[in-house]
């Protein structure tokens, strides 16, 4: 079996003039058109590592929304995995390297045309099936809050634990892959301190609102649901702290084509919901921040 290289990349848009372009990358070394990609440093998830080569070899800063796939290939004798997401370009400036000499571009059909290789026009393809993503809502379950016959007081002032305060911490980060602008929690403390250091990281406040809490969900799903599909609309990119018995519920409420399959949420662990006016299109779910990366 051949050792696998991991990597990751995207595929880079922007909004130009009503128009929609995608950024490929040309490598004076192989003397190719390709998606921007990199392969992964040691302790970093993937995600983190497409955010990273798109700054790298474009100088652009991005913020994911939904996932593309994998695409695999062998290249000096190992088999090289290659995951891909749509990102949306939010600026920055292109600086040639040795790597990277030139930046285009293009639209997407144009794009596929100047492409070298199969392999990345087949990843555009799967990012040409759908209009770009218009919003994202990134619904978040809770870190880890010890155990409920163990804190004496109104369980909905149970506070995280040691654990679940450094997955607080560390879901800073992945939450910054997105950008979001806004924070929304139920009103528990341990959803509201789920969120509030990545609040804290871009100045925002935590927005309470309890329609997103297990209890508010069981009483009435349909409020809860428009309460999530009222967080979509162009531009927006939301998180929202809640429960593990409403997180995967609304997953599954959206009733997406095709479905994510598995439901089970974790506890930090989050789900990327892509909107297209107004519309979910896809949900990724993430359980990078629930343990340290080795």
């Amino acid at each position: 079996m051949p050792i696998e290289v991991a990597a990751a990349g995207a595929v880079l848009w922007r909004a130009n003039d009503g128009r929609y372009e995608v950024g490929l990358v040309h490598r004076p070394r192989y003397d190719d058109w390709s998606l921007p990609k990199g392969k992964r440093e040691i302790g970093e998830d993937l995600l983190s590592t497409a955010v990273r080569e798109i700054r790298e070899e474009t100088g652009t800063t991005a913020v994911a929304d939904r996932r593309l796939g994998q695409v695999r290939y062998r290249v000096d004798g190992a088999m090289k995995v290659v995951d891909y997401w749509s990102m949306r370009s939010t600026g920055g400036q292109f600086v040639p390297t040795h790597e990277v000499d030139e930046l285009v571009w293009a639209e997407p059909a144009e794009a596929a045309g100047r492409l070298t290789y199969a392999l990345d026009r087949i990843v555009l393809g799967r990012w040409m099936s759908l209009p770009p993503t218009d919003s994202v809502v990134l619904l978040v379950r809770h870190a880890k809050a010890g155990k409920r016959g163990d804190w004496p007081g109104d369980d909905d002032l149970r506070p995280l634990d040691q654990e679940g305060r450094a997955q607080a911490r560390r879901l800073i980060a992945v939450l910054a892959n997105f950008g979001p602008t806004k924070v929304l929690s139920a009103d528990l403390t341990r959803c509201l301190q789920t969120v509030t250091p990545y609040a804290e990281s871009i100045g925002a406040l935590v927005q309470p609102d309890p329609v997103f809490s297990d209890d508010n969900y069981a009483r009435d799903p349909q409020r809860t649901v428009a309460a999530l599909h009222a967080l979509a609309g162009p531009g927006r990119v939301t998180v929202v702290a809640s429960q593990g018995g409403a997180v995967p519920a609304l997953i599954d409420d959206l009733a997406l084509t095709p479905p994510p399959g598995s439901l089970t949420t974790r506890k930090a662990g989050l789900w990327a919901v892509s909107f297209i006016d107004g519309n979910a299109v896809a949900a990724d779910y993430y359980e990078t921040a629930l343990r340290r990366a080795p």
